[in-house]
C-alpha cells in the first residue's frame, strides 16, 4: 500500500511539474509584459481581426519602435490589470489609467499623455437631466476606474447607491436595458461609445480632470519607463502623438465598429455572426478545452490521493486530507485563482504565467470535491468486505487495492462524470486573470459589435455542444468499464 501511494505520489507531482514548466517553456518571450483593457475604446479594443487597436495601442506601438523594445499585450479587466502590476506579474499598464494621488503610492507613472473628466450618461427616453435627480436612484460604474471613484465621492451628497461592472459595455448595456438609471465615465470614451452606436447620452459636463498615465510598479521597470518617456516625447515632438489622435478622436475618424448600425441590419441571423468570429470562438473553446483536459486530470490525480488519506487508518493522513478538502472547498474559486495569481507573486516576488494558475486553481479547487467524494465512494464499501479479506490473510495495503477501491470506484463514476462537467463550466472564471478562454471571447466580440444576446446565445449554445458531446462519452466509458 505504502510503494502504491508513493507511486501515486510521484506521479502528481511529475504532472504538475510538467504543466508548470511547460508554458515558461513554450511561450514567446517579450522583453515586456504590459497589461490592458481591451473593452475601453477608443483607448483600446480589438478588432474583428484579432488586433488590438486605440490611442493606447497605436501610441506605444509607435513608442516600441522608437525605443527598439518588443511587448507583449495581456488583456484582463483594469481591477485585475492593477492588481497584476502591483504583484509584478506584469511590468507594466496601459489602460486609460488615470494619475491620481492614491495611485500614486503604489505607481510610477510616465509622462501624462491625455486629458481627461468624468461625464455622467443616461438613456435618451430618461428623466434623470443631472446628479441632483439621482436620489434614490442606482448608477453604474466600472470597478476600479476613475468614473468609480467619482461616483462614490458623491454617492452620499446626491443618495444614490452604484453597481459595478468589470468591463464598460457591459456597465453600458446595464443603463439601457433599465437595470441602472445612469453610468459614470470618462467624457472621450463615454462620447466614442455614443458615436458608435451606444444608446446612451451625456447629460453632465466633465468633471474632476485627470490625465492618463503609463504605470509600473513603484520602484520597479525604471527602464520601461524611461524606455516609454522618451519614445512618447520622440512621437509628441514629430506630430505623431497628435494624428493617433484624431485617428479615434478627430472629423471623421476611425470607426472601430465599421459602421456598426449599419453591420447590425446584415448581421441578421446568429449564423452570419458565428461566420465572422468563428475564428475567436474556435480559439476560445480550445482554450476552454485545454484548461479543462489538464485540469480535470490533475486534479482527478491529487483528488484520489486525497481520498486514499481520507480512509487509511492514521489519523493524521486522516485529519491532514479532512484539512486541506476543508479548506479548497470553501474557498470561492475567483478568490483562490487570484490568490494564486496575484497573492502568492506580491508575497515571493516570483510570476506564475496565467495559464500555469489557473490550472492550479482547478487542481486545488476540483481536487477537493474529487477527494471527498472519492473518500466517500471507499467508506461506502462494506466493511465487512475488508474485514473478509483481512481474514484470508492479505495485508491491509493489498486488501484495499485489490478488494475495497475497485468496488468504491465504480460507485465513484456518475461523480467522477459530473465534476467533467463542472470543471469545464469552471474555467470561465479563470477569465478574470486574463485567460483568454470562451467566455471572455465572448466579451471581447461584444465589446466590439454590441451584440449581447446573440454572442451569449452563440457562447450558450457551444458550452451545451461540447457538455453534451462530453455526457455521451462519459457514459459510454461508463459502460465500458461496468
Amino acid at each position: 500500500m505504502r510503494k502504491w501511494l508513493m507511486s501515486l505520489i510521484a506521479l502528481a507531482s511529475l504532472a504538475i511539474g510538467v504543466i508548470i514548466s511547460s508554458p515558461a517553456v513554450h511561450a514567446a518571450t517579450p522583453n515586456y509584459t504590459i497589461t490592458t483593457d481591451t473593452t475601453f475604446p477608443p483607448f483600446e479594443f480589438q478588432t474583428d481581426k484579432g488586433d488590438y487597436r486605440g490611442i493606447d495601442m497605436d501610441m506605444l506601438k509607435e513608442i516600441s519602435k522608437r525605443e527598439n523594445f518588443t511587448y507583449k499585450l495581456k488583456p484582463m479587466s483594469f481591477n485585475a490589470g492593477v492588481q497584476a502590476v502591483q504583484a509584478g506579474q506584469v511590468d507594466g499598464i496601459v489602460a486609460g489609467m488615470s494619475i491620481t494621488d492614491e495611485r500614486k503610492k503604489m505607481f510610477d507613472f510616465g509622462t501624462p499623455y491625455y486629458k481627461s473628466g468624468i461625464v455622467m450618461a443616461t438613456t435618451d427616453k430618461s428623466k434623470i437631466k443631472g446628479l441632483s435627480d439621482l436620489k434614490g436612484k442606482t448608477v453604474a460604474a466600472k470597478t476600479g476606474s476613475a468614473g468609480a471613484d467619482y461616483a462614490r465621492e458623491i454617492s452620499k451628497k446626491y443618495g444614490f447607491k452604484i453597481t459595478y461592472f468589470n468591463d464598460s459595455n457591459t456597465m453600458y448595456n446595464d443603463v439601457a436595458i433599465g437595470n441602472t438609471v445612469a453610468a459614470f465615465e470618462d467624457q472621450p470614451v463615454m462620447a466614442y461609445a455614443i458615436k458608435q452606436g451606444t444608446k446612451l447620452k451625456i447629460v453632465t459636463d466633465p468633471a474632476k480632470g485627470n490625465w492618463y498615465g503609463f504605470g509600473v510598479k513603484k520602484g520597479a521597470n525604471t527602464e520601461l519607463l524611461k524606455k516609454f518617456n522618451t519614445g512618447y516625447a520622440a512621437i509628441v515632438k514629430d506630430g505623431t502623438y497628435d494624428k493617433i489622435v484624431n485617428r479615434y478622436l478627430g472629423k471623421g475618424s476611425y470607426n472601430y465598429k465599421k459602421n456598426a448600425a449599419d453591420k447590425v441590419e446584415k448581421q441578421t441571423t446568429i449564423w452570419s455572426l458565428f461566420n465572422e468570429n468563428k475564428s475567436a470562438l474556435f480559439t476560445g473553446l480550445v482554450k476552454t478545452l485545454e484548461l479543462t483536459l489538464v485540469g480535470i486530470v490533475l486534479a482527478g490525480i491529487w483528488g484520489i490521493l486525497l481520498g486514499i488519506l481520507g480512509v487509511m487508518p492514521s489519523k493524521f493522513a486522516r485529519g491532514l486530507s479532512t484539512t486541506i478538502i476543508y479548506i479548497f472547498r470553501g474557498l470561492p474559486m475567483l478568490v483562490l485563482a487570484f490568490f494564486i495569481y496575484i497573492g502568492i507573486p506580491n508575497l515571493t516576488g516570483q510570476k506564475i504565467p496565467a495559464f500555469t494558475a489557473g490550472v492550479i486553481t482547478l487542481i486545488l479547487n476540483e481536487g477537493a470535491y474529487i477527494g471527498a467524494f472519492v473518500s466517500g465512494g471507499f467508506k461506502s464499501v462494506d466493511s465487512g468486505q475488508l474485514e473478509a479479506a483481512r481474514s484470508l490473510g492479505l495485508p491491509y495495503g493489498k486488501a484495499m487495492r485489490k478488494v475495497v477501491m475497485p468496488q468504491g470506484i465504480r460507485l465513484m463514476i456518475p461523480s467522477f462524470i459530473n465534476q467533467f462537467i463542472i470543471t469545464l463550466k469552471d474555467t470561465s472564471i479563470l477569465s478574470a486573470i486574463g485567460i483568454i478562454e470562451l467566455t471572455q471571447t465572448g466579451t471581447l466580440i461584444i465589446a466590439r459589435n454590441l451584440q449581447g444576446f446573440r454572442v451569449w446565445l452563440m457562447i450558450a449554445a457551444l458550452y451545451l455542444i461540447v457538455i453534451t458531446l462530453l455526457t455521451w462519452l462519459s457514459n459510454w466509458v461508463e459502460k465500458r468499464i461496468k
